[in-house]
């Protein structure tokens, strides 16, 4: 079981690695601007997300529910604690890309938001609420 679950730690490093990779990829079509490249990234993204789901599945099917931490402590075994500590490394870096991804949209959406209200403004009248600002 200890090989089996290593080999499959390991997959998953490789598999998420690929993921990192690709939101990188995203990264750069975010700030390039690129709209068609950023729609061709989300098959790949979705592609990766799915050698993710069914390796974690495949892990969790090996420790039948058990949480992975106590296995790793059970076994005592280096290689698959370097490689169980490795992978959670990685996913915090996931987590930080997909989370500054996420943000950058965001501004752009805001911003191109902002463009289109400049350039049709509403015409109706404002008015003031209790705390002075301009109601929309």
């Amino acid at each position: 079981m200890k090989e089996k679950l290593n080999e499959i730690l390991v997959k998953e490093y490789e598999s998420l690695n690929k993921l990192l990779s690709v939101l990188d990829e995203q990264h750069s079509r975010i700030v390039k601007n690129d709209v068609f490249g950023m729609e061709a990234i989300v098959g790949k993204i979705e592609k990766e997300n799915k050698a993710v789901a069914e390796l974690e599945m495949e892990r969790r099917k090996l420790t039948q529910g058990r949480e992975i931490s106590g296995i790793i402590q059970q076994f005592k075994d280096e290689d698959l604690d370097r490689n169980y500590r490795n992978l959670k490394m990685l996913l915090q870096q996931l987590i930080l890309q997909k989370d500054n991804n996420e943000l950058l949209i965001r501004q752009r959406l805001g911003f191109t938001t902002q463009m289109l209200s400049i350039l049709s403004p509403d015409r109706s009248a404002k008015t003031y609420n209790a705390n002075g600002r301009r109601r929309k």
